[in-house]
């Protein structure tokens, strides 16, 4: 199921539109730790929502779902250095200690870099990105961030021990200009691509839908329930950059039962929009001009299509449309930024 803040309204708006640079299925990675004597670090970069399981234990105790680290006693405290997915601009965290009761971190502090040779050593400049914030048993808490720069690490202080369940970190990512030349995925959640508004996503990881790969089972894309009145659902994707799409690439991997019956694409130039997400803007996409016009799907494939797209220039928003429901595992939009 798709994480909380995701879909809870009540949470700022870059937690529910921003990109998670510290997810693991985007590749964001675990490089040290002052400690995983009880749960390691990479768990607090994964996707899914922590869980708790009473009964579970292991050789060091208790088993966690996040990064844990033993009691310390000698008046120090812990930290720990991730590579994000990909080198972006940070508007805001989500530090997550749920299920963390007797066991989590009281407080935290937030640091990042980024080597120009990419690795981190002893020399490596640290900026403070988040000041000390207090943190609370078993709860998200969301913290806003007001760097502009571009970052490729972070590092993760708590004190002085104990658990976090889960790092998410909302940002954009930068597209170097070396990445600009060319032919680009620009729906691409690594180019910035970004799940704007939905009309349902019941099952699965929708954000997966604009992650690297194939998707690995059913789980591992975007599916709505079953339709049980007139209509369709519908996706507002906002594109990592401005940008001719050449090719549409549907796959419905792992869906064979149930697969959308057809799909097509809107799509519009909304260079002067800006960042944000509106009701004007949801409302609007049912209006935009057509890219794909609807096509019949297949179970557990890839639709490539070229010819059938109109040219109608460079644009910076779509709306992917499926009829009447179903699952899609991944969508590209294969094109040249302006």
């Amino acid at each position: 199921m798709p994480s909380i803040e995701n879909l809870n309204p009540d949470v700022p708006l870059y937690a529910r539109t921003g990109i998670n640079l510290a997810s693991a299925g985007l590749g964001a990675t675990a490089v040290s730790a002052t400690n995983e004597f009880f749960a390691p670090l990479e768990r607090m970069l994964w996707d899914s929502a922590p869980i708790f399981i009473p009964d579970k234990f292991d050789d060091h105790g208790k088993w966690m779902d996040g990064w844990e680290t033993q009691r310390r006693r000698d008046g120090g405290h812990d930290h720990a250095v991730i590579k994000l997915a990909c080198a972006g601009r940070i508007i805001g965290f989500n530090v997550d200690t749920s299920h963390f009761t007797g066991n989590y971190a009281p407080a935290c502090k937030i640091e990042a870099a980024a080597p120009a040779n990419g690795q981190i050593d002893g020399d490596t400049q640290w900026v403070e990105i988040l000041r000390h914030r207090a943190l609370g048993a078993n709860g998200q808490h969301f913290f806003k961030c007001d760097s502009f720069e571009s970052w490729t690490h972070l590092r993760l202080h708590i004190y002085p021990d104990g658990g976090v369940a889960r790092l998410r970190v909302y940002g954009v990512p930068e597209l170097a200009d070396a990445d600009r030349k060319g032919q680009i995925d620009l729906a691409a959640s690594l180019n910035g691509g970004r799940i704007l508004a939905f009309s349902d996503a019941h099952y699965g990881d929708y954000t997966r839908l604009l992650a690297p790969g194939r998707g690995v089972n059913m789980g591992d894309g975007w599916e709505t329930r079953r339709r049980r009145e007139p209509g369709y659902d519908w996706m507002v994707i906002a594109l990592g950059a401005r940008g001719q799409i050449e090719q549409a690439v549907i796959d419905t991997a792992h869906f064979k039962g149930n697969f959308p019956h057809e799909a097509s694409l809107q799509a519009a130039d909304l260079l002067n929009f800006g960042d944000g997400l509106t009701d004007a803007l949801v409302t609007d996409s049912m209006f935009w001009n057509d890219l794909l016009p609807r096509q019949k799907l297949s179970a557990d494939s890839e639709h490539a299509y070229r010819d059938q797209l109109v040219d109608i220039g460079p644009v910076t928003h779509v709306r992917f449309n499926i009829f009447p429901d179903g699952g899609v595992s991944r969508l590209r939009l294969m094109g040249v930024p302006a």
